[in-house]
């Protein structure tokens, strides 16, 4: 329909918006709301003046993307007439000449403080090069702990730009999509919102990796017949059980997504016909209207009834009723061997269960009856974590992000104290992330931990049902390494604060002999030349810089001064002496002939079009990154670094991601050319052991495929062997092709690339 807007005239143009409003309307007058028609009505109007003469990239009216948030916000999360309004509004201040102070005249305060928590901001706390994103983010969040709908609206406004994403330029899809899966999908998860974070995160798989998101869609239609023969054998005798029971339910199969079918894929490097979980059923029982607490009990009926017809799985039953999910979602899991001998997951839920699974914190308002439910005593326990990681007076972009990612997590463990206090954290926590999790002077005099009354150390891991005593000493200090197995955002947050406090006096010491080089040398700073600074030094930050310097790390004269003339006082002179457009990264993480490989790059990049990578006998004009190691072939992306050259990613690299969501402007969409250069690839080989098997895999690799070896490491345990090879080339398809011959070496039964 939207193609559409390019040929109507204005009255048929008009015509078409008003019947998307209309379409807003009447869902929202179906749904169980009070109908506060006039005001949304007036939003309508008043967004529809403002936007008046705007497009959308795609050609369509710009208002047909408020009421397309709005309708999402009311339709698909059942919020009411004052997030609609705020929907309608959101770009109101952002795009045209209004302000916050004009929305509150038209429609009151509360509506303006949701706008203005959904307006941009430009500038801000992490400084002109770091992120701007960042910065919104943290913004939306200050305000989500006053009034949870506007970050519910954000995810109405998001899953509509992911809709609509194809008439963005290729580097912009990037950016977007990028931030999607890093940000946005695990926050709607976070939010109970599970059917829009499946959708969030299947649309940024598909403009991600498009060839792969357009394998696994036919392969999932391709073997729909099966699946569904196999589903019929198996729900069959479960429906008449459930319907002698004298149930009313509606019972239904549910196919994973293509992304999480993708993530399986990836994990455990196996192909698709081994991901043997494709589908669950799901059933949802509705209450009798004479039983209405009987809910919990209703589901271990269903549960016991379905375990008398198949045997289930006995580490595959999950119960999320007794213990519900940091986000409120509850539903008993059961796995049972069907009758063709497959294993097929049962979701049991009640319709209340059910819509707070799909709808999230949005559908607790629905079922609130006075006071506060546990699922929002359950919200306001997260939101308290998420204004501890806002209180942080110090924050690095990235570090910002990544401690948000952190407790946005998937899955989730529940510990008690010896009082019986029960405590939700993320899978992997220690014994420290419940110290901080208690109290932050806990954590920093934490020495050890009882687990179930064993003594353990600090960073032992724990699980779901450990009964957790921290033991504490005032000589106990907090420690750096402290961080790297620390799992919680809270206890990260706590200890990076006060570290910071400790490491102050240091930091005073290095600002002043930063400030005495500087003037010294009759140098003048600037974000440019602090930038190119921070980059010589490898650290994030100015914090981070004169803590090297004040704790005797890192010197002036070692970096700055290093082939460098008393009369070259500029410093940026200097930096470039130093190699920034060499291809240079950091020591140690490249062989010397890679670095020797000329690096040019344009100094006016076009990054509104696909950037084309190229290796001529002039060398190339990009530099691979060393955290994903990507080849020709591969999905990749490219970055802009603050020396100005182009930096290769793989799309699936978590740096990548990172970047994506931190640094959008400098994401540019990128395109492999002849590249003649060889690359070096990792290769995992699986298989049953025989005398002569290395024999064989290294003739056929080297001998007759004439690929080079580059490393070769082969273990036996048993009857079992695994090899890890290191070998230089081309491009992907090398890969596949080396990959489909050793498996035709008998014992050979697995060969994937490691990326």
């Amino acid at each position: 329909m939207e193609s559409q807007s390019y040929t109507l005239s204005p009255a048929e143009e008009d015509e078409m918006v008003e019947a998307r409003y209309r379409e807003l309307i009447d869902g929202y007058v179906a749904s169980n709301h009070r109908k506060k028609t006039d005001i949304i009505e007036r939003a309508y109007r008043f967004a529809k003046e403002a936007h008046k003469g705007v497009r959308r990239r795609s050609g369509e009216p710009y208002i047909l993307h408020p009421i397309a948030v709005a309708r999402i916000a009311s339709a698909e999360m059942g919020l009411g007439s004052t997030s609609i309004c705020a929907a309608l509004l959101h770009d109101v201040v952002e795009d045209t000449e209004f302000t916050v102070e004009d929305i509150e005249q038209h429609f009151g305060k509360k509506i303006a403080e949701l706008v203005a928590g959904l307006t941009k901001i430009s500038g801000g706390i992490f400084g002109d090069k770091a992120s701007a994103q960042a910065e919104n983010f943290r913004k939306l969040l200050l305000t989500m702990s006053q009034d949870i709908r506007v970050v519910l609206i954000k995810m109405a406004d998001r899953l509509h730009n992911m809709r609509t994403l194809g008439s963005m330029a290729p580097a912009k899809q990037y950016k977007i999509a990028g931030e999607t899966l890093y940000i946005y999908a695990p926050l709607a998860h976070r939010l109970g919102l599970f059917a829009i974070k499946t959708e969030l995160e299947d649309l940024a798989f598909k403009y991600e990796h498009p060839a792969e998101y357009a394998r696994i869609s036919a392969l999932l239609k391709k073997s729909e017949a099966g699946r569904e023969k196999v589903y019929g054998n198996f729900a069959a005798p479960i429906r008449q059980r459930l319907d002698a029971m004298g149930l009313k339910y509606e019972a239904k199969a549910r196919v994973k997504s293509v992304y999480s079918i993708w993530r399986k894929m990836q994990t455990k490097q196996i192909p698709f016909e081994e991901v043997y979980d494709l589908y669950a059923m799901r059933i949802i029982f509705e209450l009798p209207e004479e039983a209405p607490d009987k809910e919990k009990e209703m589901c271990y009926r269903i549960y016991s009834a379905l375990t008398d017809l198949y045997r289930p799985h006995p580490e595959r039953i999950r119960d999320w009723i007794a213990v519900p999910k940091a986000n409120g979602y509850q539903a008993l899991h059961v796995t049972l061997m069907g009758p063709d001998g497959n294993w097929i997951e049962v979701q049991i839920r009640s319709r209340r269960m059910d819509e707070i699974a799909e709808k999230g914190f949005a559908a607790h308002w629905k079922y609130k009856i006075g006071g506060e439910t546990e699922e929002e005593s359950e919200l306001t326990v997260w939101l308290r974590t998420i204004k501890d990681i806002l209180d942080d007076p110090n924050p690095n972009a990235i570090d910002f992000l990544d401690t948000l990612k952190l407790n946005l997590f998937a899955s989730e463990i529940v510990v008690f104290t010896p009082k019986g206090e029960l405590l939700t954290l993320p899978a992997g926590a220690t014994v420290l992330d419940v110290a901080y999790t208690l109290h932050s002077q806990i954590g920093n005099h934490c020495i050890a931990g009882k687990v179930n009354h064993k003594l353990v150390p600090l960073s032992q891991k724990l699980n779901s049902g450990d009964q957790v005593e921290v033991l504490t000493s005032q000589s106990q200090s907090p420690k750096p390494e402290w961080l790297d197995f620390l799992a919680s955002a809270k206890a990260k947050t706590r200890l990076r604060k006060e570290l910071r406090r400790e490491q102050q006096p240091q930091v005073e010491e290095g600002r002043k002999i930063f400030e005495k080089f500087l003037a010294d040398n009759s140098i003048t700073l600037n974000n440019d030349v602090m930038t190119k600074i921070l980059g010589t030094y490898h650290v994030q930050s100015r914090e981070e810089l004169f803590l090297r310097l004040g704790s005797g790390e890192a010197s002036i004269d070692d970096y700055l001064n290093v082939n460098t003339s008393s009369s070259a006082k500029s410093l940026i002179s200097r930096l470039f002496k130093l190699g920034f457009r060499t291809g240079k990264t950091t020591r140690g993480s490249r062989s010397k002939s890679k670095a020797l490989v000329p690096v040019t790059t344009p100094d006016n990049i076009n990054r509104k079009e696909t950037y084309i990578l190229r290796y001529d006998d002039s060398g190339r004009n990009f530099c691979l990154s060393d955290c994903c190691r990507p080849i020709p072939g591969d999905d990749v992306m490219g970055f802009i670094t603050d020396s100005g050259q182009v930096e290769i990613h793989s799309l699936t690299c978590p740096r990548a991601q990172v970047l994506k969501a931190s640094y959008g402007p400098r994401i540019l969409a990128v395109k492999w050319d002849k590249v003649n250069e060889k690359f070096l690839a990792s290769i995992r080989i699986e298989g049953i052991d025989r005398h002569g098997i290395l024999s064989e895999l290294t003739r056929e690799i080297s001998t007759d495929m004439n690929i080079d070896i580059r490393r070769l490491n082969i273990e036996a345990r048993g009857e079992v062997f695994s090899c890890d090879l290191g070998v230089n080339v081309s491009d992907t398809s090398d890969v596949d092709a080396l990959c489909r011959a050793v498996l035709k070496i008998k014992g050979v039964r697995r060969a994937d690339r490691v990326k």
